[in-house]
């Protein structure tokens, strides 16, 4: 798992044609606004959680975020425990996050 800030977030994203955006909130954090193009993926519910990483292409580069990066930080290191190599957890998620939501 690579920890980056939004700045790093932003420019690996834009350069990176493998790019997934995950937002590992619940439903309703996630109704509130999220980052362009993500999916959301409760990571509170793990079965939920487990049968949509199982149907998730290994091959390709998970950027991770949720509401402060520790929910994040985790999933990504869960994800990695079952064979993701690729994942890139936002620090500090969106609290600090400057911009717009969708």
């Amino acid at each position: 798992m690579k920890n980056v800030r939004q700045d790093e977030w932003e420019t690996l994203i834009e350069q990176d044609s493998n790019a997934v955006v995950l937002d590992v909130r619940t439903e309703d954090e996630c109704a509130e606004g999220m980052l362009p193009n993500a999916v959301c993926i409760n990571f509170f519910e793990r079965e939920h959680f487990f049968d949509e990483m199982r149907k998730l292409d290994r091959d390709k580069n998970y950027y991770v975020y949720c509401r402060s990066g520790n929910r994040s930080g985790m999933a990504c290191q869960f994800m990695e425990s079952f064979g993701f190599e690729n994942t890139i957890n936002l620090n500090g998620g969106l609290l600090l996050w400057k911009g717009d939501l969708k």
